[in-house]
């Protein structure tokens, strides 16, 4: 999954820099900006695979195409407010919320066999739960850690 090799390939890359051209780890902007980019990726796949991303939203809710292009401009706001250290907080705890909140939707599209880039029946199904699941908490841990956590201490 891309956004898996993005987080960590991005704070990678930035930590290595930093310590290049300043001498220091910048830890906390570096996890902050990994982030941010992870996001506007997956921010980017709600207006390249729409159609596939209203297919995860329930039935009963209207507006699937609103609320797609809604979520990826939020994802977009949100990655870029943790780069601002007077909204990096309340950004981080939004985007902790945005995430289980995704997390239902990314339960019903698993047990609907949804292949979101080809909007077909025909993705992995439930065990795709099993790499989604821990997944997203992997998101939720880095975003208190480095957008709640370290900016309180």
């Amino acid at each position: 999954m891309k956004p898996l090799i993005v987080l960590p390939g991005v704070f990678t890359i930035a930590l290595l820099i930093a310590r290049f051209t300043t001498g220091s780890w910048h830890l906390f902007f570096s996890g902050n900006l990994a982030m941010c980019l992870m996001l506007f990726l997956t921010a980017a796949g709600h207006f390249m695979f729409t159609k596939g991303m209203m297919l995860m939203i329930p039935s009963f809710l209207p507006y699937k195409a609103a609320l797609v292009y809604l979520t990826g401009v939020l994802e977009i706001l949100l990655g870029a407010a943790l780069l601002v250290p007077a909204l990096r907080v309340p950004a981080g705890y939004i985007l902790i919320l945005f995430f289980a909140l995704l997390l239902p939707c990314n339960i019903y599209a698993a047990m609907q066999h949804l292949n979101m880039e080809k909007a077909a029946y025909d993705g992995p199904g439930p065990r795709y739960l099993w790499f989604r699941v821990p997944l997203q908490l992997l998101f939720t841990g880095w975003v208190y850690y480095f957008s709640v956590y370290l900016a309180s201490n």
